[in-house]
Formats: structure tokens, C-alpha cells, sequence
């Protein structure tokens, strides 16, 4: 496990002290822990938002978070191996602090995140399925807690104008008419930890997110239902670095995005039908090497396109009903691996009746690999899943899912199959 270092020590101490502060400021101590306002099994969260003491923190402007992720796969049959390590249990944990300054000093519009995340395993990939995009979005190796993220953020005319920097991750994504935006998000199919496992079910692979590091985002919002949004981001970071070492002291490479799209309603008489299209343009100045071999070249240029929309809405009072995802990807093939990409699947909430909080999804991404390197056989590589997220209580969920890779990692080896489950708890 990756061994903590002191910054990231200092920020968790801070945090709990801060936490507990904020709770002992509104009232005595001997009242800051309350019993339990619900039965196990009817709370939002396993400890009922840490026995109260979260409600009153949210009062005060301080929300802290906390999320299990557990992951078993198993590789049935095709790709690399079957037998030795073709099962293999990853997880990860994820912890979230949201700052208002607004509640908490009067600031308006300015708020503040930092999250901590740890992780277990590097998934069965490389020991036995050997796929090109991957089967486990969630498989983050072995690390024992890293701050991926520490930003500020100002919210002005009435949030239609927000300014995000710091230590961000690009993917993070702002909200249009309650639609996830900014950067390649899709309201279907964008959370490892309750919809597709698979990564490019998660994120498209054609566009070089950079590891979290120091940079900026700015998203604006003129109408209602039209936004558009720009960021970058230190393209030579290292999650587990607090970023100050790449964007300051070495060259100052940016990985810089663009996305623009418009989130259009459509009333029908089960109640309106949201959707979300996006487009974007992507910019790395970083010098990359040449495919054939043929030396190096710099500032690589990418496209890509995100939509979600609701086909049909059990009723109006609820979020029930069946939706719609794609994505497309174009890079210079002469530099990446996939030159162009594609996905698109379905998604339906409360499929069975009596279980209207489970997710049923199925969805199908393919990479278009590049004639230009020499490392692959095949043309594409191409994956299948389908999940069914079973919502046990709350703060629990189970998803058994089963993957198809057609021509793992563009090789000759049989294609793969790879059953597993996913359990995710919320503390």
C-alpha cells in the first residue's frame, strides 16, 4: 500500500477537527450524537448520517461523505487466462468533504471540496482478461489514501457563471437543468460504483484526461437549457503528488477542454422527458511518439460527443422509466491507439415491479484501433455488459453484471467473458 505522506495526514486531521468544531459550535456537546431516526434498513445512510451528528453539520455548511466500494470478478472463459488468477476482488473507498462559506462565514457563492480516495487491486486485466479499455472502471491498484481532489469554487449570477481551481479532476462535471455536463458526463452511464463497471461504459478512452492535478474550469450558463464550459488541467500529474512539483517545475503541459450542449425537455403525459447533448473539443500540447515509430509530435487534437435522454417515464412523480446513452471519439490515429470510439446503450430504473429504485442496463462500446501501430491484430476491441443494480436498502446496493470483450486488447486471444458483482455501501 501506498505509504501516506505528510500533507495528506495534516488535511484528514484537519478535516475530522474541523468536523467535530463545527458540530460542538451549535450545540453542547452531550447532545452532539443522536440514536438513530430510522430503522436500519429505512436509512439514507448506514450510520443515519453519523447518528445525526451529519444533519446538523449540513446546517452549518460542512456535508462529509463516505462510500464502500466492493468488486468480484471472475473471467469465465477466452482472453488471456482461465484458471490462475482468473478471479480476482478489487474495491476502493471514496471520502468526500463539501465546504459552504456561504452557511459558514457569509461568503456568497463560495464553496470548496476535497476528496480522499484509497483502492485495492488492479482489477484482472492484465492477469486475465488483458482488455484495451478495461472491465473495471473502479480498479485503482493498491493505495492506502490519496487527496485526488482539493478545489475552490464561485458561484456568481445566480450560479449561471462558476469558477472552479485547484487540484481538480477534469471529469468531476457541473449540472445544466439538473443534467450532468462538463466534462464527457452522461446521466446513464457515468458511475462505476452504480451503473456500467466497464471503463468505456464510464468515460470515453479517446479523450487524455490527466490524473487530478492543479488547474482551472469555467462553465456559463446563458439560458436555461444552454451551457457551455472550458478547463484545464496539468497534463503531467500525479494523483498521489499535491500537483506543485508538475505544474510549476517541469514543462507546463495543459491538457485543455472545451464542451458546449444544450439539455432539452420534452413534456408527454407521463411527465417531461430530460436529455443532455454535448460536444467537445480537446487539446494536448504534450509531445507524444509516433505509432509508426517515426519520432515524436506535439499538440494533439481530439473530438467527442455525450447524449442521454429519457424514451419514457412511468409517471410524473417519479424518475422511473426508460432511457437512452451514446458517445462517439475521434483522435489522430498516427498518435493514439483508438482512433475513433463509440457507445450506446439503454438504461432502465424500476424494470420489475414492487423495485422501483433498481437500475437495469445494458450497453455496448467499441474502440476502432490504429493500422498505425504494430501491436495489434485486430481492428477493434469491442465490449458488452449488462448489470442489474439491486437496491437493498438506502445505503446498499448489489449489482451481479456480465461482460463480452470481442478481441481483447485487438489480439488473437478468444474473446472473454466475465461475470462478477458489485456491492456499494454509504456510511
Amino acid at each position: 500500500m501506498a505509504s501516506r505522506s505528510w500533507w495528506q495526514s495534516v488535511l484528514v486531521a484537519a478535516t475530522v477537527a474541523l468536523a467535530c468544531g463545527a458540530a460542538g459550535a451549535e450545540e453542547p456537546a452531550e447532545s452532539a450524537a443522536a440514536s438513530p431516526s430510522s430503522s436500519l434498513w429505512e436509512r439514507e445512510t448506514l450510520t443515519d448520517h453519523w447518528f445525526g451528528l451529519g444533519d446538523r453539520l449540513q446546517e452549518s455548511g460542512i456535508e462529509v461523505g463516505l462510500g464502500l466500494t466492493q468488486v468480484y470478478q471472475f473471467n469465465t472463459r477466452g482472453g488471456l487466462a482461465t484458471a490462475r488468477h482468473s478471479g480476482r476482488y478489487a474495491g476502493s473507498y471514496d471520502l468526500e468533504l463539501s465546504l459552504d462559506f456561504e452557511k459558514m462565514a457569509g461568503l456568497k457563492g463560495l464553496r470548496a471540496y476535497v476528496a480522499a480516495e484509497g483502492s485495492w487491486s488492479d482489477g484482472l486485466d492484465a492477469s486475465s482478461v488483458g482488455s484495451l479499455m478495461g472491465v473495471n472502471a473502479d480498479a485503482g491498484g493498491y493505495r492506502s489514501i490519496d487527496v485526488t481532489e482539493l478545489w475552490f469554487e464561485l458561484a456568481l449570477l445566480q450560479e449561471r457563471l462558476i469558477i472552479r481551481a485547484g487540484k481538480i479532476d477534469l471529469s468531476g462535471g457541473f449540472e445544466c437543468a439538473g443534467c450532468p455536463v462538463a466534462f464527457d458526463c452522461n446521466a446513464f452511464a457515468n458511475d462505476e460504483t452504480a451503473q456500467f463497471l466497464a471503463g468505456p461504459l464510464v468515460n470515453n478512452p479517446t479523450i487524455p484526461f490527466p490524473e487530478s492535478g492543479l488547474g482551472m474550469a469555467v462553465y456559463v450558463q446563458p439560458t436555461d437549457w444552454w451551457y457551455a464550459a472550458a478547463g484545464g488541467a496539468d497534463a503531467q500529474a500525479d494523483a498521489r503528488k499535491t500537483g506543485f512539483s508538475t505544474a510549476f517545475d517541469d514543462e507546463a503541459y495543459y491538457v485543455g477542454l472545451f464542451e458546449t450542449g444544450v439539455t432539452p425537455s420534452l413534456k408527454t403525459a407521463g411527465g417531461p422527458l430530460q436529455g443532455a447533448y454535448r460536444v467537445g473539443l480537446w487539446y494536448d500540447p504534450q509531445p507524444k511518439d509516433r505509432l509508426d515509430g517515426n519520432g515524436t509530435e506535439r499538440d494533439d487534437l481530439g473530438l467527442y460527443t455525450s447524449m442521454d435522454q429519457m424514451l419514457l417515464r412511468e409517471n410524473e412523480e417519479s424518475d422511473q422509466g426508460l432511457g437512452l446513452f451514446a458517445r462517439f471519439g475521434w483522435t489522430n490515429h498516427e498518435l493514439n491507439a483508438i482512433k475513433t470510439f463509440w457507445s450506446t446503450g439503454l438504461q432502465y430504473r424500476g424494470l420489475v415491479p414492487s423495485r422501483d429504485d433498481d437500475v437495469a442496463g445494458f450497453g455496448v462500446a467499441q474502440g476502432r484501433l490504429s493500422p498505425e501501430s504494430g501491436e495489434f491484430t485486430r481492428k477493434h476491441e469491442t465490449i458488452m455488459e449488462t448489470f442489474y443494480n439491486v437496491q437493498v436498502a438506502p445505503w446498499l446496493s448489489v449489482a451481479p453484471h456480465i461482460q463480452y470483450v470481442i478481441h481483447p486488447g485487438g489480439a488473437d486471444a478468444d474473446d472473454a467473458m466475465v461475470a462478477g458483482v458489485r456491492v456499494q455501501v454509504t456510511f
